[in-house]
């Protein structure tokens, strides 16, 4: 009897170890293919994260580039003016490209007959204008032309820009100089006191919005205009040739319409140029 029950006692420790073997064998094996299964799910998350990312990378440049791009540039509105409106005095030069980048520097330098006078321009602040004045450079619109306008008495100004030197104020009127085209204004200095402070170009206009022109006007003393007129940039160099015109005084010519007359000290714009921008 007792050695039938040691044999039974051993086959049941024998099923039993064979029962743990097996189950420790298959928890390894289940180990095993999780850990497969884990390493595989990662790697499927690692690649699908660098394709997100790679996606998303070349998204953002897809989108950033052009916007950053158009973000810089601005529309343009020239107006033509009408063929039956125009009088001898306009210059028909054509009109600048509609689109135009509001970003860089330009320096403006006007040889003139007394000297040199340079200023600087800011695109950023007056996209349109410098693209007009650019225009205009370009197809020799200021050469040989003479500053037509100075007064003394309240406002102290040069006015240049007129080709045919008929302008009267600085105000453009119809019957003066100027292209064949107007633009809105810019840059007006509504937050500035004085408006307009020595050393500062600004442009002509007709006293309405959206006639501005070619002529432009140097401030020579801080004028207390109204701030109706674009700003186009600083005088750098050359201050000392305008005061001096101022100086010298005017004819008085204009006294009885808008003010002032020719400069007893003739200004005659050889040349007029607009430097490549510079960012």
């Amino acid at each position: 009897m007792t050695s039938t029950r040691e044999r039974q006692r051993a086959a049941a420790r024998a099923r039993l170890e064979k029962e743990m073997a097996e189950r420790a064998a298959s928890a390894r094996r289940r180990r095993r293919i999780q850990a497969i299964v884990g390493a595989g799910a990662a790697l499927v998350l690692v690649v699908a994260g660098t394709v997100w990312l790679a996606t998303t990378l070349a998204g953002d440049d897809d989108d950033t580039t052009p916007a950053a791009q158009n973000g810089n540039l601005v529309q343009c509105g020239w107006t033509d003016i009408p063929a039956e409106q125009r009088s001898p005095a306009i210059k028909d030069v054509g009109v600048p490209d509609t689109q135009q980048e509001a970003v860089g520097v330009q320096t403006l330098t006007i040889d003139t007959n007394l000297g040199p006078i340079t200023a600087r321009v800011d695109r950023s602040l007056v996209p349109c204008t410098a693209a007009s004045f650019t225009h205009l450079a370009e197809k020799d619109f200021f050469d040989n032309t003479k500053c037509h306008r100075l007064v003394t008495q309240g406002i102290k100004v040069l006015q240049c820009g007129d080709p045919s030197a008929t302008g009267k104020g600085w105000r453009e009127t119809d019957g003066t100089g100027g292209p064949s085209y107007r633009l809105p204004e810019e840059n007006l200095p509504t937050d500035k006191r004085p408006p307009y402070p020595e050393g500062v170009i600004a442009m002509a206009n007709s006293g309405q919005p959206g006639s501005t022109g070619s002529q432009f006007f140097i401030v020579y003393g801080d004028s207390p205009l109204d701030p109706n007129y674009t700003v186009l940039g600083t005088v750098t160099s050359g201050m000392d040739i305008v005061k001096q015109v101022g100086a010298a005084g005017d004819d008085g010519a204009y006294a009885q319409q808008a003010g002032g007359g020719h400069p007893k000290k003739e200004v005659v714009i050889n040349d007029l140029t607009m430097g490549p921008v510079e960012r």
